[in-house]
């Protein structure tokens, strides 16, 4: 595909930011398009920064175009605009051929390494300041057909600049005032009139050398800007000159004078007569401009994994998903596999298939292209095989309940050596992800592989056993911690007039679950429109007959998008708000007024525990268990999570399971209770997306995608570009690495911190 693409920026008066026009330019490029005409409305950095994967030109037709066109262009680009453009043109411009058909702003070509730039008219204040030259590109050009600004080609250290001074006789100088400050390498021609030019430089004549290069150069220029009429009267060479950098020791050849001296001396004379001798004592010594060590204004600190990744900090287990990334990047599959193993002993199931995946939601890499497929790393960790866990303490734990919370504390308490026992009521273990969650959800293969392998792991499992209150009070009494994980399986019901003619929803889904079939008849509403609801549709669609299925709900439904999806895929209509009055053998009638005809009435609003098992001093006058902030009962000894303290998702509960086992072991080792204090959310602002822009132009496995949030991802581009070789590395015995920074070498410029795509090196002020 090479069609030329037409972007309109502005459309119904809506403007396109800068943002929005970069990413659909990347998303045509990688489609294959190789043409673009744009109708700009000031937007930043168009045609910068892109190429084609295949090494085909890119050409850009812009009108009105904003700052940095062209800004850091690659070779291959060819930008061409129509009329002036502001500031930055070719800013870091390495490799583009860029042609401004009018006045282009200040610092035009500033910072260029390579690429030409052509000017059909003048160049603001420091147009072309920092030009260089790198030994292995093409040297940057910068091609002027009128004047400059002040302070043009400041501190040039390399490349080409031509100014014509066209129609600019009658200027004093046609390079503006104190042009050519610092310069220490390069070539600049000009025509005309030239004053106040720095000290820095001498004026030449032309010699053959440089005259074939403007004729040949001249002719390139005045086509690509549509000027040719104007060849014949640039090449009278005699109103041309040549300026080039002095070198350093014919510098100080003209320099007789030390700075020492000049300060004694002129400046503050120890002998009173210098212009503020009588103001201020100096003690004559001299001090760098540029400090390091603790004279420095700000210093740089290596900050690995002191910020949460959003996708860290938004999963309620705090999985680091960017070292597993990470580890993937060095290789180290086996390790990345295994490392959900120490907050999880669900990642298939749970993150990769039932989750609703906040880590994903809020992932970094979503606002630059897609989230990362964290759905396909939880699956890889299915088969890991483990050891079982080995018995190193003296205390013994009773767990009671096998669900997502009661297994993901056993799970913890036994990896760090401590006895556990499960005691479950029902034939199996998993709670409700065996008991209730539809094979669409969570295939059933997956969740036996994970349930066995944690049956594997050491903990004793105690099935078919009801909890009575006798038997917990002898669990109380033979174990050193009790955790309540029971769940809730007490459905909840509505007292409508004809409540008594309801299906409980969670019934229903144990039931169809162990194979039951239900007669359901033609037509079936189900009250409420959670993620419970959404399973109930999907085990109704499977029922003989049924043809309409209706949710309703008195809010909008709370299920997530993906499930509310699915249930609408299969046929059910979802309707909100609607206030149920009664339930007849007819159907639903809402307190509205309206009517739903059903033959069945399911109702899946929430499930609560049932705690017949504890005495009344456990629970309040709601006959909810009561908690503190470390989910202690009244007695000290036993804790309850998960579901039978507050209703939640799979992930919550085993997140609760985790802090529940931290928990329990502080208070066996007679350990002060405290908050743990989770790590802030990395800000966004210090994810550099321009590194994995450029990197992933190649790149076409998941792992390297991942932008590394707070996380080192070993790049190096920190201690290459560090300007005082400042920055080391250093690996450690275990493997691990760490980087460095010097401080009787840095200057405390914060270029580390400044391009650190991950964010890890901060500045902060050096007291």
């Amino acid at each position: 595909m090479s069609a030329r693409k037409i972007i309109n920026t502005v459309e119904n008066d809506r403007r396109t930011s800068t943002r929005e026009l970069m990413q659909e330019i990347w998303h045509a490029v990688d489609e294959g398009i190789t043409d673009f005409e744009i109708t700009a409305c000031g937007q930043h950095n168009i045609g910068g920064s892109v190429w084609n994967k295949d090494g085909k030109d890119l050409n850009f037709y812009i009108t009105n175009p904003g700052q940095r066109v062209g800004s850091m262009g690659a070779k291959g680009t060819n930008i061409y605009v129509e009329g002036s453009a502001p500031a930055d043109t070719g800013w870091l411009n390495s490799g583009a051929k860029i042609v401004i058909n009018g006045d282009s702003g200040d610092t035009t070509g500033h910072c260029s390494a390579s690429g030409k730039i052509y000017i059909a008219g003048n160049v603001g204040t420091r147009s072309g300041a920092l030009m260089k030259k790198d030994p292995k590109f093409e040297a940057p050009e910068l091609w002027v057909l009128k004047s400059t600004g002040s302070f043009s080609f400041e501190f040039m250290g390399g490349g080409t600049a031509v100014v014509c001074g066209l129609n600019c006789e009658n200027m004093p100088s046609v390079l503006g005032d104190r042009a050519c400050v610092g310069m220490v390498g390069g070539i600049v021609y000009v025509r005309g009139n030239i004053k106040n030019l720095s000290d820095d430089v001498f004026i030449l004549d032309l010699d053959e050398n440089d005259i074939n290069f403007l004729k040949k150069g001249l002719k390139t220029f005045l086509s690509e800007i549509k000027k040719d009429e104007y060849y014949n009267q640039l090449i009278n060479f005699s109103l041309w000159h040549k300026i080039v950098a002095k070198t350093y020791e014919e510098r100080q050849k003209h320099n007789d004078i030390s700075l020492k001296t000049f300060r004694i001396n002129k400046w503050f004379e120890e002998i009173g007569g210098s212009i503020f001798s009588d103001l201020i004592q100096d003690d004559f010594k001299s001090y760098d401009l540029v400090q390091t060590g603790s004279s420095r204004l700000r210093k740089p600190n290596w900050k690995n994994y002191a910020y949460s990744a959003p996708c860290e900090y938004n999963c309620p287990i705090k999985i680091p998903t960017q070292k597993r990334f990470s580890l993937l990047r060095a290789g180290k599959v086996k390790e990345a596999l295994e490392l959900v193993l120490e907050y999880s002993p669900f990642p298939a199931s749970v993150c990769g298939q039932v989750c609703p995946n906040l880590c994903l939601n809020n992932c970094s890499r979503g606002s630059f292209d897609e989230p990362m497929d964290v759905k396909m790393l939880g699956s890889l960790s299915k088969n890991i095989k483990i050891k079982t866990f080995e018995i190193t303490q003296k205390h013994k734990i009773a767990v009671i309940g096998s669900g997502v919370a009661g297994i993901s504390t056993a799970w913890q308490l036994s990896k760090k050596g401590y006895e556990t026992e499960i005691f479950e009521q029902d034939n199996k273990i998993g709670g409700k992800l065996s008991q209730v969650i539809p094979e669409e959800r969570l295939h059933k293969e997956i969740l036996e592989t994970e349930l066995e392998r944690f049956k594997n792991c050491g903990v004793k499992i105690h099935t078919s056993k009801k909890i009575t209150p006798q038997l917990f009070k002898e669990i109380e009494k033979s174990f050193d911690a009790v955790v309540i994980a029971i769940g809730g399986h007490n459905p909840v019901v509505i007292p409508f007039e004809g409540y008594e003619r309801l299906i409980k929803g969670l019934n229903f889904l144990k039931e169809c679950k162990n194979g039951k079939k239900y007669n359901l008849g033609k037509k079936v509403v189900v009250i409420g429109a959670g993620n419970a609801a959404m399973d109930v549709i999907t085990e109704v669609y499977k029922q003989n007959g049924v043809e309409e299925v209706t949710a309703i709900d008195i809010q909008e439904p709370s299920a997530f998008e993906k499930e509310i999806k699915a249930a609408e895929k299969l046929g059910a209509k979802i309707m909100y708000p609607c206030f149920t009055q009664k339930i007849t053998e007819k159907g639903v009638y809402l307190k509205d007024g309206r009517f739903l005809e059903a033959d069945s009435v399911i109702i899946s609003v929430g499930d609560r525990p049932i705690f017949d098992f504890l005495d009344k001093e456990y629970l309040d006058e709601k006959s909810r268990i009561q908690i503190n902030e470390f989910m202690q009962t009244q007695n000290s000894k036993v804790f309850a999570i998960g579901d039978a303290i507050k209703p939640g998702l799979f992930t919550n509960a085993i997140a609760s399971g985790k802090k529940a086992a931290e928990n329990v072991i502080k208070f066996l080792n007679n350990e002060p209770l405290t908050p743990v204090k989770e790590k802030d959310l990395i800000p966004s602002i210090r994810i550099k997306s321009e590194y994995y822009e450029c990197y992933n132009s190649n790149c076409d496995n998941e792992q390297n995608r991942c932008m590394s949030c707070g996380y080192c991802r070993d790049c190096g581009l920190c201690r290459q570009s560090c300007p005082n070789n400042a920055i080391s590395r250093i690996e450690h015995e275990n493997g691990q690495f760490e980087y460095v920074s010097d401080d009787s070498k840095c200057i405390g410029c914060g270029i580390c911190a400044g391009l650190c795509p991950c964010g890890i090196w901060e500045l902060e002020d050096n007291k």
